[in-house]
């Protein structure tokens, strides 16, 4: 008999996950949403089976659930799913970047046919909504899996054969150990990111010019700060007490750098930017991590009609997709540059490759 996944949750994780799963298994999947034109993209696109706007009928009928809602919107739904009775098993599972308070509040559900585990796909994209939702999201990802001990070993080997087509690689953490590491590498910068970008904003009332020079590194480095304002203050007041741990070490680590400058402690801070230099091109940049990566190539090009289309089309002939164009340096009659990003490591290379056949000279990000 065929099983059915409910997808509570049709943003750009949940939609990607049930395009993924229909992609790879012949489950039945329901899609819940509270917005109703998100069922109706979802159901017309055939991204799920059938929608539903009532989540208690809609658990009744599933054997897995997937609650990819924001962090305080799941743990509602886990509030509801402790009053539903459901009367054949129940595998639950979620999508939130913070893992402890989601633990907590589902070590309340008493219900001996419901199993709960943890889940967090450290995947993600600059846009958001269903819209954006795609199958291979998840591909060369990591994917927590936060099983408490009582999980048996039957249920872990169903949620982790429901997400085998996502080619993601499964790893187990402690809900706290979690939480602690996904602040590091993606709570904390997104706040730093932020703060950048406050910074920079109070210094243009003194250097009008700021926003110009912005336009190169600095946006680089601050584009996170460009994400979900709504999805990110949910997850720094969940987490709270590891961002305020984090932000304190931060004040003792600039006070440091602070006195580097100050005593002209030259030899130490060559030593902090070696180490730094050192740590960071010593990542694995085969996979990815908690931040959405960019696969960055950049393209001289002249000034000339039609210069963009024809490497536009280039890459398209070769069914590769651009993810955003810039032109960071165009002047009339001179070389520019034109940098594409591009949705993975390997349409990168290829773009590379194929732009340097043609004629074209290339660098890559590193």
């Amino acid at each position: 008999m065929t099983k059915t996944v409910l997808v509570a949750g049709l943003g750009l994780i949940g939609g990607s996950l049930a395009i993924n799963i229909k992609e790879n298994t012949d489950y039945h999947l329901i899609g819940f949403d509270v917005n109703s034109q998100t069922l109706d993209y979802s159901l017309k696109n055939r991204i799920v089976d059938e929608v539903v706007t009532d989540f208690k009928k809609a658990v009744k009928q599933a054997d897995i659930c997937i609650l990819a809602a924001p962090v305080s919107k799941t743990i509602e739904l886990i509030d509801q799913l402790k009053h539903i009775v459901v009367d054949k098993p129940l595998l639950i599972t979620d999508v939130s970047s913070v893992k402890k308070p989601i633990i907590e509040a589902a070590s309340g559900i008493t219900s001996d046919m419901i199993t709960f585990i943890g889940g967090h796909p450290m995947a993600g994209s600059h846009k958001k909504g269903i819209e954006a939702a795609k199958g291979h999201l998840f591909e060369n990802a990591i994917y927590i899996l936060s099983p408490d001990d009582s999980c048996s070993s039957k249920n872990l080997r169903e949620l982790e054969n429901l997400l085998k087509g996502t080619r993601s690689t499964i790893l187990k953490l402690d809900p706290t150990e979690h939480d602690e590491m996904t602040s590091v590498i993606s709570h904390f910068p997104h706040l730093i990111a932020s703060s950048l970008v406050h910074q920079a904003k109070k210094w243009q009332k003194k250097h009008v010019n700021i926003p110009t020079l912005a336009a190169g590194g600095f946006r680089d480095i601050t584009r996170i700060a460009s994400s979900n304002p709504a999805m990110w203050q949910d997850i720094f007041f969940q987490n709270k007490s590891i961002i305020q741990d984090l932000l304190e070490d931060w004040v003792n680590e600039m006070t440091d750098l602070k006195k580097l400058l100050e005593t002209d402690d030259k030899i130490s801070m060559y030593q902090y930017l070696e180490q730094a230099r050192e740590y960071r091109d010593g990542l694995d940049t085969k996979k990815k991590g908690a931040i959405p990566s960019f696969y960055d190539v950049y393209v001289d090009i002249f000034d000339q009609t039609g210069a963009l289309l024809k490497v536009v089309s280039l890459l398209a002939q070769k069914d590769i997709s651009i993810k955003n164009i810039e032109i960071l340096e165009m002047r009339e009659g001179i070389t520019g540059v034109l940098r594409l990003s591009l949705l993975s490591q390997k349409d990168q290379i290829e773009s590379n490759r194929l732009l340097i056949e043609n004629g074209y000279e290339t660098m890559l990000q590193e």
